[in-house]
């Protein structure tokens, strides 16, 4: 059986599988870091506004498409990733990066 989700929450996804898409195309030395700040990016966010304030998670995805159209372009090939994200890359390694034995913090 599928799930039923709002019109909201297919947006999200597909900013953030958009996001993830962009990974792939950075250089290879770059990807973890990209990856862990999308992933730390999506993470906060969805944990600071309530799932029921639809006018803050617009904003927030009107906000996230104009930053990822700027990491889209090819001349950006690194992003900044503080220690806060590396700390949370850390607790929160996904289960394919505890499998393969590479932390996602891994750069």
């Amino acid at each position: 059986m599928s799930v039923r989700r709002s019109g909201l929450q297919r947006e999200v996804l597909a900013l953030y599988r958009r996001a993830l898409r962009m990974v792939n195309t950075k250089p290879a030395a770059a990807q973890p870091k990209f990856k862990l700040y999308v992933r730390y990016t999506f993470k906060t966010q969805a944990s600071s506004v309530s799932p029921r304030d639809i006018s803050a998670i617009e904003h927030l995805l009107r906000r996230g498409r104009r930053q990822l159209e700027m990491y889209e372009d090819p001349q950006v090939r690194d992003c900044f990733v503080s220690n806060d994200m590396l700390q949370w890359g850390a607790r929160n390694a996904g289960r394919r990066e505890s499998i393969a034995g590479t932390p996602s913090s891994a750069s």
